[in-house]
């Protein structure tokens, strides 16, 4: 079977933000990429750095106090940190589009819907003003909002949560990108329009087979969406897996313990397992393995409380159904075939 191509592929991305108080390493050594016409999820606690690494991708980091130090990230053969400013906002909207967070305070309260989704259009696809007015109307309609000629004279304000991530979901494939990067596209939704926005985004993929990736801090999405999912915590990756095995066989304590905190069916009202601990500041990041001040193995481990594993590709033991999933890989000195420094070659 042919090796799916690969559209995006991060190497070694480091970003940090340089504060009076200090160097706020909010991304570190993180590696992945996305195959076309897949869905790649990135989940992790908030704080763990899934933002800041579709930021990174986009170029926007905030300067000048946050700064990409490190990495690659070549798109279609590419480094887009070699490219201009210039260069990158042909790219930033038409070929790579976002889904910001909070559909609220990414659209522009003053200007219609209308106005914003034309503008992407004029800019990128250089359409006429009525052209862009049909293509923003059609976006509208793909996203299933109705009456979209009344529709897209309104305000943000004058539109629900609902109506308005439709708005940006419209915005981000005006343009037909090849890799759609959703940021908590389903935020402070409820549970059923949540589910029409996935089941949209769903189709539009299936549609223009563009790629997705997914940023979420839920594993119930992840496992009913995705493809292929990089675990984050405190800046970097601490395990990277198609979905499936992941889900069959987590290979570190922290992928463990976020999975045995889903509630199941039969659930006999005893509590939920939660995690020991909080997320670690970035200022103040233990040394070691950061997860090992609420691991099980590693809170007792002279090895992860001073070193830090790095990620490594290894093998579960299970057997791979395609060429098309991802290899696994997990940094742990403690996940079943990781090697240790001490091992014998």
């Amino acid at each position: 079977m042919p090796e799916i191509d690969t559209l995006l592929s991060v190497e070694n991305l480091s970003t940090h933000f340089f504060t009076q108080q200090g160097v706020v390493r909010a991304v570190q050594d993180v590696s992945f990429s996305v195959k076309k016409s897949r869905t790649f999820a990135v989940v992790g606690e908030s704080g763990c750095g899934k933002s800041i690494t579709a930021l990174s991708i986009m170029r926007l980091v905030p300067e000048p106090q946050g700064k990409i130090v490190a990495g690659k990230i070549n798109f279609s053969g590419r480094n887009l940190l070699d490219l201009s400013e210039k260069r990158m906002r042909a790219i930033r909207g038409n070929r790579i589009a976002m889904i910001f967070q909070e559909p609220m305070t990414s659209l522009n309260p003053v200007f219609t819907v209308g106005y914003q989704i034309e503008e992407a259009i004029r800019l990128h696809q250089h359409k006429s003003k009525s052209d862009a007015r049909d293509l923003a109307i059609q976006a509208l309609q793909h996203v299933r909002i109705s009456d979209p000629k009344r529709r897209i004279k309104e305000y943000p304000h004058q539109m629900s949560g609902g109506m308005r991530q439709r708005v940006m979901i419209a915005m981000a494939i005006s343009c037909e990108p090849e890799l759609l990067i959703a940021d908590e596209p389903t935020t402070a939704l409820d549970v059923t329009i949540q589910a029409q926005i996935l089941d949209l985004l769903d189709q539009l993929q299936k549609q223009s087979q563009m790629s997705v990736l997914l940023i979420t801090h839920n594993l119930g999405i992840v496992a009913e969406r995705a493809q292929d999912v990089a675990v984050m915590y405190a800046s970097r990756i601490a395990e990277l897996s198609d979905c499936k095995s992941l889900f069959d066989n987590p290979l570190h304590p922290y992928t463990q313990g976020l999975l045995k905190s889903l509630p199941r069916l039969g659930f006999t009202g005893k509590r939920l397992y939660t995690i020991p601990g909080i997320v670690p500041e970035p200022l103040r990041f233990p040394a070691g393995c950061k997860f090992h001040p609420r691991c099980p193995i590693g809170c007792n481990d002279k090895r992860c409380q001073t070193v830090e594993p790095q990620l490594r590709q290894i093998s579960d033991g299970l057997p791979r159904r395609s060429e098309a999933e991802t290899g696994r890989a997990v940094a742990c000195w403690f996940a079943p075939g990781y090697e240790r420094p001490d091992d014998p070659k």
